[in-house]
């Protein structure tokens, strides 16, 4: 903690990007520095468990189909139902408004312990998402991770197992497709990394962001 941040009220930060951006890299990141890191999608992965509502809510609206043979999600079938056949907005609209309200409740806890904390939310769709309360009420900065369309595919390849380079690009260019450009958000973040070249260069645009956050 910088010198004289003992009076620092808490930050709340919305930490976005589109897929094979590296925001899950920044988030780990920013956790090593000191801040506390939530990540939507593992929050909403929990939820998606056997015996959760959320869970039984994907069950009934969806069929059987996209459960697995052990009874779990089978989640590349729900993905293909939800990318695949456009009805992500069917997803979304179970999976988010529990997702945001979780998040809110593990902030809630973590401010409750230390109200000078700083949250990072990791989330790829904090603007796209229409199933909760805007963003601005939610968080205090705003941080969009960027990097070139062709870089972000590549990675979404690299970190798939590249076992089907055509079919990989494909659905990385469909997901991408989905997302609101990072040229639109520009106007609307507090903080842009502009993530296109090594870890040790984006470990120093988060080493300035964090300087810019812890104070």
């Amino acid at each position: 903690m910088s010198a004289g941040a003992e009076m620092r009220s808490g930050l709340r930060v919305g930490l976005t990007g589109g897929l094979g951006s590296g925001k899950s890299t920044v988030r780990s990141m920013l956790t090593t520095l000191g801040a506390h890191g939530l990540s939507a999608d593992d929050l909403a992965r929990g939820l998606m468990q056997p015996g959760q509502p959320v869970y039984a809510a994907i069950v009934k609206h969806f069929g059987s189909d996209v459960l697995a043979a052990d009874g779990t999600l089978d989640r590349p079938a729900l993905a293909r139902l939800a990318f695949g056949e456009g009805r992500i907005e069917e997803l979304n609209a179970i999976v988010h408004p529990a997702t945001i309200a979780l998040q809110e409740e593990r902030m809630a806890a973590i401010f409750e312990v230390d109200p000078a904390a700083i949250v990072v939310v990791e989330s790829a769709l904090l603007f796209e998402t229409k199933h909760a309360a805007g963003w601005r009420g939610r968080f205090d900065r705003i941080v969009l991770v960027t990097a070139p369309r062709e870089t972000k595919i590549a990675r979404f390849v690299a970190r798939s197992g590249g076992q089907d380079v055509p079919s990989l690009e494909r659905e990385a260019r469909r997901r991408l497709d989905q997302l609101i450009p990072d040229e639109q958000k520009f106007s609307q973040v507090n903080h842009i990394l502009h993530n296109d070249g090594t870890l040790q260069e984006l470990q120093q645009k988060v080493d300035q962001l964090w300087g810019a956050l812890d104070r």
